[in-house]
């Protein structure tokens, strides 16, 4: 599959570098961003599939530089386990994650989903016991919406109460492609 390295600076003190690809699956073009700082390299930026090359490049981090080549590396290991995975191939990933760009209670609804395994569902208010209270479960979602790394953080596996699909930030036909791919979208109420 044809990808372009696509490489930003990040004025940020957690990563002084970002570098991107984007490439072509049988789902759609896809993208992905690795960062660079003093707690190393992670990958950063998920971009689900879309119709276009240029939708996708739209969706990743910017400004655009040339200094950023030692992350493909991480792109490279990260692209192939996500290849895997859209294929049916993969049921985890393991590569490293950077997620220093949410906020604490983003980055705890986002570790609670971690814990969802693969071809399971759990809904918002499960998610929101884990963090805090069942009362969160609408700061659940919306913390969920904002999951820079959908796939590694499985928002998709989140559903509403009632067995509903509930959102999901990258389209729900995105998510019901993952759960029928996962075995579980047979679960839930159509």
């Amino acid at each position: 599959m044809k990808q372009k390295l696509l490489a930003t600076a990040r004025r940020s003190p957690l990563a002084s570098r970002l570098a991107a690809v984007v490439f072509r699956t049988p789902w759609g073009w896809m993208g992905i961003a690795a960062s660079a700082g003093r707690a190393g390299a992670g990958i950063c930026r998920i971009v689900l599939p879309h119709r276009s090359r240029h939708a996708v490049v739209r969706a990743l981090p910017r400004p655009l530089t040339p200094d950023a080549a030692s992350l493909m590396p991480v792109l490279e290991k990260a692209r192939g386990q996500l290849m895997d995975f859209l294929a049916g191939n993969r049921r985890g990933l393991d590569f490293q994650v950077d997620l220093s760009q949410g906020s604490t209670f983003q980055r705890k609804v986002w570790r609670a989903a971690l814990r969802i395994p693969y071809g399971r569902v759990r809904s918002y208010q499960w998610v929101a016991a884990k963090v805090g209270g069942k009362h969160y479960a609408r700061a659940v979602g919306l913390a969920l919406g904002t999951n820079p790394v959908p796939i590694v953080v499985p928002c998709h596996r989140v559903v509403a109460a009632d067995g509903s699909l509930g959102g999901f930030s990258c389209g729900l036909p995105a998510k019901r492609r993952l759960l029928a791919l996962e075995g579980t979208l047979s679960q839930l109420k159509s």
